[in-house]
Parts: C-alpha cells; sequence; structure tokens
C-alpha cells in the first residue's frame, strides 16, 4: 500500500494504490489531510485500489464533511468496477461525485 500526494490544476490530489483497509486507514486519513491543509478541493484517486474496507469509506466521509465546511469539493476516481460496487451497495455514489479519470475529475470542478 502507498499513498502519494500531489496537486493537479490547483487541487490537492491524493493517489492510493493496493489495498486499504483498517491496517493502513490511518496514513490515507494523514494523506488525506496533509492534502487539504493546503487545498480547498481534494481528488481521490483509487484507480490502483484493488480493495477497500468500510474503515475506509469512513476516512472519505470525513474528508467530504471537510471539504463541504469549508467550501470545497471532493472527488473521487474510482474506475474499477468491483470498487464502485461498494459506494452503490452503501448509496455512498449518492453522496460522491465519482469519475473515470483525474482529468474528469479535475474538469469537474470547472
Amino acid at each position: 500500500m502507498s499513498f502519494t500526494i500531489d496537486t493537479v490544476g490547483g487541487h490537492g490530489l491524493v493517489r492510493a494504490e493496493g489495498e486499504l483497509d483498517v491496517a493502513n486507514a490511518p496514513q490515507l486519513r494523514e494523506a488525506v489531510t496533509a492534502a487539504l491543509d493546503g487545498h480547498r478541493t481534494l481528488i481521490v484517486d483509487l484507480s490502483a485500489v484493488t480493495f477497500l474496507d468500510s474503515v475506509t469509506l469512513g476516512v472519505l466521509i470525513g474528508a467530504y464533511n471537510r471539504t463541504r465546511e469549508t467550501g470545497g469539493r471532493l472527488a473521487v476516481v474510482c474506475p474499477d468496477e468491483r470498487v464502485r460496487r461498494l459506494f452503490r451497495i452503501t448509496a455512498l455514489d449518492k453522496v460522491f461525485a465519482l469519475y473515470d479519470t483525474v482529468d474528469a475529475a479535475q474538469h469537474s470542478f470547472s
């Protein structure tokens, strides 16, 4: 599991890779917090994620709430149907803006 923090088009970007679960949720939370410290908008790229659990969803909900409190926005890149299915099952696809690419997510902020 690895996380990278970057900027794309003036928006914070956190890229995750591998399996996201209770064991690495604190590192994801730290990465998201660091990215939001410098930006009101955040893209979380889950393109290289093969699995995520409910704790990970909790971290994303926390990030979503933080962006809303500051007048910002959050976009999630999730092209993998297996991972996206979890968002649908939990009805979080109605909460999060889900995109297939970072480019599409970035343009949604325009």
